[in-house]
């Protein structure tokens, strides 16, 4: 693992169209238990060199009910984005991943992770990706999270961008949210 991590953080593959140029955000171990597959890091993340160390971050630990201890401790959980690298700035909020990352890196990381007991799918790039192709959007896939457990959990984006989803669909927080902390709570 500790190979394959230093492999895909010294990866150039889609260098050239990255603005701030290359530095792949991924955080994982063997022993991880809980995986996030989530877009891609965001700009501040990308300065800092530390996954979701944003706003974003703080509302998803805050969705988790965890601490930053308990977060960024690796037998927790294991950090995979759709794209590694920050794909830089768009209209309303950064651009999409790149579309290399996840197919050249997700199956050999997750191949080495030994002790995976759900997988957290953050936005409609993973869940796309991950869940069958049935039509469904984010908000159905979100609503009816059962469905996909017990391997799969899909959450919309924490972003502060993304309060607009939010405020349309408070039952997520109100209800989806305290059982996502009661399930990490067990699991952990």
């Amino acid at each position: 693992m500790k190979h394959l991590l230093k492999t895909i953080r010294n990866c150039e593959v889609c260098s050239k169209r990255l603005p701030l140029g290359p530095r792949p955000i991924i955080e994982a171990s063997e022993a991880s238990q809980i995986v996030i597959i989530s877009q891609a890091p965001g700009r501040i993340v990308h300065e800092s060199g530390v996954a979701w160390k944003d706003q974003s971050g703080k509302r998803l630990r805050e969705w988790l009910g965890v601490d930053d201890k308990t977060f960024y401790n690796t037998t927790n959980f294991a950090i995979l984005p759709m794209g590694f690298c920050y794909p830089g700035k768009g209209k309303t909020g950064d651009l999409p991943p790149q579309k290399e990352c996840a197919p050249l890196w997700h199956d050999a990381v997750l191949s080495e992770l030994n002790n995976v007991r759900l997988t957290l799918l953050i936005g409609s790039y993973a869940t796309n990706y991950y869940l069958p192709k049935d039509g469904s959007n984010l908000t159905n896939r979100v609503s009816n999270f059962k469905e996909y457990l017990p391997k799969y959990w899909p959450l919309p984006h924490p972003s502060p961008v993304n309060r607009f989803w939010r405020s349309k669909n408070p039952w997520f927080e109100e209800s989806v949210v305290p059982q996502l902390q009661k399930k990490i709570k067990e699991l952990l």
